[in-house]
């Protein structure tokens, strides 16, 4: 990479074309150093976060070692990035939100926590004193009013809510796999919300994995506390997730079957085309592949 007079020595100094490459840098660090993929979803009731579970050391404790946080009772949150910079972000997070209930007598909102967050990471863009965390937040929580809430907060303090979203070493592979089910996650139970997310990170991922290879952390119903799964809930979901597969049985063509159905009130009854049956059969076939 060019960079004209050596415009990457300090964060607030923009090069010629506009760009600060600190920035840059911190967010390569954020996506890559952990090598961990982190996805969230957002279902009817309840949202999700996934990641895999890397133990660095046989010798280290494995229970000591996760990318999974609670912040408050009712809010948590996945980070990846540099596990001390998530440490630290974790950290002012949860005093921030324990000032906000003192200040004001009620739980902070998620969307609240999300944009204080990135209003502190956005300050370190600017003084030549500090350095941006490199250090990627999925927020997950039900608020009393709008229900279940993912948001996203970067290193250059972006924040900004999904239905679902990814970050991590394979974040652009997860995107696409959860924008091909965006329609459907608005309707989907916690079960069917726990299945997407982890149907996601195998998919990307590319192999199979056991209960003890991954975390899941959720928030589900109005008053639903935040809190991981364990390692038998998991192999539960994994086994669903197999006997569905397993399920689908032969392959064939939409011209083969037929389809008919009625939906929602005062709805027809009608035949769904061949084109909409093959629309079913290719997701049917995305969710084996995962």
């Amino acid at each position: 990479m060019s960079r004209d007079s050596n415009y990457d020595h300090h964060i607030s100094i923009f090069s010629p074309q506009g760009r600060l490459y600190q920035m840059e840098y911190a967010f390569k660090a954020a996506n890559t150093s952990s090598g961990l993929t982190g996805v969230a979803v957002r279902g009817k009731d309840s949202c999700v976060v996934v990641t895999q579970k890397k133990v660095p050391d046989r010798l280290m404790d494995p229970s000591s070692i996760t990318s999974v946080f609670a912040i408050t009772p009712k809010i948590g949150c996945l980070c990846t990035g540099m596990s001390a910079d998530a440490k630290a972000l974790v950290q002012r997070a949860r005093y921030e939100a324990s000032d906000f209930q003192y200040k004001y007598g009620y739980p902070i909102p998620v969307a609240q926590l999300a944009r204080r967050i990135a209003d502190l990471a956005q300050v370190y863009t600017q003084s030549a004193s500090m350095r941006p965390l490199a250090a990627v937040t999925l927020l997950i929580g039900v608020d009393d009013e709008k229900g279940p809430q993912v948001f996203k907060v970067d290193c250059a303090g972006h924040y900004l809510p999904f239905f679902g979203t990814a970050s991590g070493n394979k974040e652009q592979e997860a995107t696409n796999f959860l924008e091909k089910r965006v329609e459907a996650m608005k309707n989907y139970t916690a079960d069917e919300t726990a299945r997407c997310a982890i149907m996601c990170l195998g998919s990307v991922l590319g192999s199979d994995f056991r209960g003890s290879e991954i975390e899941v952390a959720m928030v589900e119903g109005d008053g639903g506390k935040f809190h991981s799964l364990t390692e038998e809930q998991i192999e539960n979901h994994l086994n669903a997730i197999a006997d569905d597969a397993d399920a689908l049985g032969s392959d064939f063509r939409g011209s083969e079957i037929e389809v008919a159905m009625v939906e929602g009130d005062g709805g027809k009854f009608h035949s769904l085309t061949e084109e909409q049956i093959e629309n079913h059969l290719n997701a049917i076939a995305d969710d084996a592949d995962a």
